[in-house]
């Protein structure tokens, strides 16, 4: 079971529309192939960010066969409303041959209900027993996976081979201390953009997740790389990475807020992406002032990077 991808950065792929509001798969798999020559180890695809509740099963599985099809390894989300959908979806993972599968909880329907939790996690499992795959522990979902349980789950199923977090710097905190620290072999992922110092340097991160990486890629792995070396005791690396984290910080926390896709598709706008600019609900839309400041502040990171990354030193061994 390959498990090198979960040691790269992984940006979650938002969902292209046409003019007619639908997937876009010629778009989607261009920039899956981007992100892949940009130094990505994978792309995720359909997370939150993938906009997985506005498609059917049909248009997930086509974006992920299209994806796979195209040589881009592609960690498949599991988001569903009933097991059934998630079982179904990881299943097609499985036959197409995807590089990971990110199981998420139950949503909606019993979600604060442990057993009901561990079922709909197994059937998931056990419906692609050959990807590695990791829980997706987001605060969103209602529902937190602790310790106790995750090892109920991979003292059955192997292929459990990590942990992925979205919640707050003390929910990283605990998976590192209770999770990932109890067994050399599991794998703590970064989930929220703004954690990747935190998550790296004191949770033993081995990888993250991240959506302003599609918007951003080259400082994303900056960071990522920055935030390594200073996981062992570099010193210079250790203040660089905290300045790139935090000059970045108001674009990184829009993966927080429910706006993340509307903020992160704007950007690529930004970048002249024009295939982002619509969604899939007409009146899916920033208003004037969340553009403008959305505008305002990747302008301002933008002129701050060029001068910051001129330095030298640790910056330009972490590029070169």
């Amino acid at each position: 079971m390959n498990k090198d991808i979960f040691y790269g950065v992984i940006p979650a792929l938002m969902t292209p529309c046409k003019a007619d509001r639908t997937p876009d798969y010629d778009a989607l798999v261009k920039k899956g192939q981007q992100m892949i020559a940009a130094g990505m180890s994978a792309v995720v695809y359909c997370g939150s960010m993938g906009d997985w509740p506005l498609l059917t099963d049909e248009e997930r599985m086509e974006g992920v066969d299209r994806l796979v099809k195209a040589g881009v390894p592609v960690m498949v989300g599991t988001g569903a409303i009933n097991t059934k959908s998630a079982v179904a979806l990881a299943a097609h993972a499985e036959k197409v041959g995807a590089a990971g599968l990110m199981v998420i909880p139950r949503v909606l329907s019993r979600g604060s209900v442990i057993s009901a939790q561990i079922n709909h996690f197994k059937a998931i499992l056990a419906a692609a027993p050959s990807i590695p795959a990791i829980i997706y522990n987001s605060p969103v979902y209602g529902f937190e996976t602790r310790a106790d349980v995750f090892f109920a789950l991979r003292k059955e199923h192997k292929n459990l081979i990590g942990f992925k977090e979205f919640g707050s710097k003390e929910a990283m905190r605990y998976a590192a201390e209770n999770i990932t620290s109890n067994d050399e072999e599991v794998l703590l992922m970064v989930g929220v953009d703004t954690r990747v110092f935190h998550g790296f340097v004191n949770c033993g991160a081995t990888g993250s997740i991240t959506g302003i990486g599609t918007a951003l890629p080259k400082e994303v792995l900056l960071l990522t790389h920055l935030s390594k070396m200073a996981a062992t005791g570099n010193a210079e690396a250790r203040v660089r990475a905290q300045e790139l984290e935090e000059a970045m910080s108001v674009l990184a926390s829009f993966d927080e807020g429910p706006e993340l896709v509307l903020f992160f598709k704007y950007l690529l706008v930004l970048n002249g992406e024009e295939e982002y600019r619509l969604h899939f609900n007409e009146t899916d839309e920033l208003n004037e002032e969340q553009r403008r400041y959305c505008e305002k502040q990747y302008q301002l990171f933008k002129t701050w990077f060029a001068q910051w990354v001129k330095q030298g030193g640790v910056i330009t061994e972490c590029i070169s």
